[in-house]
């Protein structure tokens, strides 16, 4: 982008100019049209979301290094949002694309707003740390050091520790006619230097970059008020610059940060070759536009302005970071010893029916048969039910195939190892591993080759469908002849984030359930254009349709027996014709009540149009992960209703532009079970919010009652301290 093209971004806009401005009666999104003032916007109600976590942060009944954790994962939730959604809106700038989001914005103006909602939280989370968090770790012993504060001794060990450790790793760039302006790598940061000769009055750029190699904080010897002390990397090199300098006088540093789109893949043409693809685009990726730049409090103006002449960044998107904690990784200071200052610890439940039985490992096959599984990570082993069950399924002689979709993985790989050890042993093994995952690009095409390596049948996905289903499929030569077992799940094969994800995962060997996962499979793998699945609710054949089916069925049984329900549980909500259409079951009674962990562009409690409608959002200890769509279809008992679930959310790319699977739950013990954990969650009043027509969120407290912890009571730590 040109000097010229960003200033045109530098008009600012107000929430005043906005709810006054002309909106036209209906936007088009896919080519269908929609009242704007039916929606949310998409960006700003996941701003909404990550002022949730950044909530957790600065709530003082979160033990405090679980507040430091929760800073890294608001930062982390910035950083993804910019190279996301405002590479997205930074394009349709760059481009003069005038589509407009559901709820009547331009991409100027979206990106406006934006910034003043991330102004905002950033100034927050900023004095949160420095006001609240680290007088609260000070108290508790654990005291963060400047440069400025440490005593002769202090200083005689940090230099040995810098020359030792840090100075043999960087590389200092200076920036002249022999040497052009240095490439900055994305989320990297650096130290901005403005220098200059002795007897010299030209100023020099000069870049250190800040590297992310090495532990971001350095902890230093106890004293006898505080046993943990630590100080920032950033401090040790700004301190030291003249070791790298040498000669040169330095004015003045700045500490700054650069964030890249990560929409290039979005962007590519779909090849024949999917891998040659996507590892092009990683390329591509890596010197994408840059759509952030952030610096520290109190900057140089200099080195800012040579900063914005070089990068080229809009105005809407430069930032200024008010403190270390903008921009450093605080999870060195999270994994101290202090046990009291974090949650209560919990493990996983071992699932009973899959352990060991007498008749040994296979008995995880008979226990299938005899019925369905439902799990519930991270409150169940996912180690001791989707592990165990491929590796138990890798070594029984009986086990003829094992198929599985890999959307993310681990980096551990025990589910690789499992699936090369069924190779080695014999068995057919197809894997689709799809590498479109974000983020998740390179990590991926790792496995694929790893898996290609041990001779077992990869496919690279879709190209025009990204496939985001979480299956499995075991065929086994039972006494009574060949079987299917299939597991499908909400989470991804991940044993890291399934011990802080909440997830279900479910176990069959029901034909008419298996029949179609061998079918799907068909339809990844060999092409097949089956798409009238009966059972199962496959996007982007069916999924849409029934669901719409089953939401116009509901109106149907409000009219009938006045007792219309839908509970449905995902991570977002944006798809407008679900939308629309759960403002028509709205309108004609029906009870609705959405728990959304994300973004939400549905308005709820709008008189005449959704005042039926409920919106919650749990944040708190665990991820809230799992999709559940419950209809109640004229049951007596609520609890009796139809149960769904798997991995899809209510957004048009689940529904119609990838591949994703959800099972229905017909057992009554798991219909009971999830209705029990639904009206826990709704009946939380620690970490739940409650969605407003004006799209705030405001958390409910339990006042004078007894307080309810959903995910403690999940856990079983409901008489815990945490």
């Amino acid at each position: 982008m040109s000097s010229k093209s960003t200033k045109r971004g530098t008009k600012k806009s107000t929430k005043s100019e906005h709810s006054h401005k002309s909106v036209p009666a209906k936007i088009y999104f896919k080519h269908k049209a929609f009242n704007p003032d039916h929606f949310f916007n998409r960006d700003l109600s996941w701003l909404e979301f990550n002022g949730r976590v950044l909530h957790e942060a600065c709530d003082p009944r979160t033990p405090i290094l679980e507040r430091l954790k929760y800073c890294d994962i608001f930062r982390s939730n910035n950083d993804e949002f910019f190279q996301k959604r405002i590479g997205q809106l930074v394009d349709s700038v760059e481009n003069n694309d005038d589509m407009l989001s559901l709820d009547g914005l331009t991409s100027i103006e979206s990106l406006e707003f934006i910034r003043l909602k991330v102004l905002h939280q950033v100034k927050t989370y900023a004095e949160n740390f420095d006001k609240k968090m680290i007088p609260e770790l000070d108290k508790n012993g654990i005291k963060l050091v400047k440069w400025k504060d440490v005593t002769p001794i202090d200083r005689r060990y940090l230099l040995a520790y810098f020359k030792k450790n840090i100075y043999p790793i960087l590389t200092p760039l200076a920036v002249d006619a022999g040497h052009p302006f240095p490439f900055l790598s994305n989320l990297s940061k650096s130290i901005g230097i403005k220098m200059r000769r002795p007897r010299e009055k030209v100023f020099q750029f000069a870049r250190v970059k800040i590297p992310w190699e090495i532990t971001q904080w350095v902890q230093m010897k106890p004293t006898v008020h505080h046993h943990f002390r630590f100080i920032n990397i950033e401090e040790l090199i700004i301190n030291n610059l003249d070791m790298l300098f040498s000669g040169m006088i330095i004015e003045a540093t700045t500490i700054f940060r650069v964030t890249r789109s990560a929409s290039t893949l979005d962007r590519r043409i779909v090849g024949e070759d999917l891998k040659e693809l996507v590892e092009e685009g990683l390329k591509e990726r890596k010197f994408a536009s840059i759509v952030r730049l952030q610096y520290e409090k109190d900057p140089d103006p200099w080195i800012v302005h040579y900063l914005r002449e070089e990068l080229e960044v809009l105005d809407v998107n430069i930032f200024e970071m008010p403190s270390v904690v903008g921009y450093s990784n605080l999870s060195s200071l999270y994994d101290i010893n202090r046990p009291l200052l974090k949650f209560k610890k919990s493990l996983p439940r071992d699932y009973e029916p899959f352990e060991e039985g007498a008749e040994g490992e296979t008995d995880i096959f008979s226990t299938i048969r005899k019925k369905d599984h439902l799990v519930f990570y991270p409150f169940e082993s996912f180690q001791g039910t989707v592990e165990n069950f491929l590796k138990v399924a890798s070594v029984d002689p009986k086990v003829r195939a094992i198929k599985i979709v890999l959307y993310r993985t681990d980096a551990d790989g025990k589910i690789i190892r499992h699936l090369i050890n069924a190779a080695e042993n014999k068995k057919q093994v197809a894997c689709l591993v799809e590498l479109k995952a974000r983020f998740d690009e390179e990590k991926n095409i790792h496995w694929a080759h790893v898996l290609e390596e041990h001779g077992i049948h990869v496919s690279y996905g879709l190209a025009k469908l990204k496939t985001h289903a979480k299956l499995i499929m075991v065929v086994r030569q039972d006494q009574d002849g060949i079987r299917t077992y299939s597991y499908i799940g909400t989470g991804n094969f991940n044993s890291n984030t399934s011990k802080v994800y909440t997830d279900y995962g479910f176990f069959t060997c029901r034909k008419v359930i298996t029949e179609e996962v061998i079918e799907l499979f068909n339809f990844l793998t060999g092409r097949s254009l089956k798409q009238d699945y009966r059972k199962l609710l496959v996007a982007p054949f069916t999924m849409y349709k029934k669901f719409a089916e089953y939401i116009n069925r509901e109106i149907e049984q409000q009219k009938k027996h006045k007792n219309g329900l839908i509970i449905a549980k995902m991570n977002a909500l944006e798809e407008p014709q679900i939308i629309e259409q759960l403002y028509k079951a709205s309108i004609a009674g029906v009870k609705i009540i959405l728990i959304i962990r994300g973004y939400c562009t549905l308005k709820p409690g709008i008189k005449g149009l959704s005042e039926n409608i409920k919106v919650y959002s749990l944040v708190g200890r665990y991820l809230e992960h799992s999709r559940v769509y419950y209809f109640r279809n004229g049951e007596k008992d609520p609890a009796h209703g139809e149960y769904y679930i798997g991995s899809a959310d209510w957004m048009h790319r689940n529904l119609f532009s990838r591949v994703e699977v959800i099972t229905p739950i017909e057992q009554k013990d798991h219909k009971e079970q999830i209705w029990s954990h639904l009206q826990l969650i709704i009946n939380d009043n620690r970490h739940l919010w409650e969605l407003h027509k004006d799209g705030t969120y405001k958390q409910l407290k339990p006042g004078n009652r007894k307080e309810i912890n959903a995910h403690k009571e999940f856990a079983g730590l409901a008489k815990g301290e945490n």
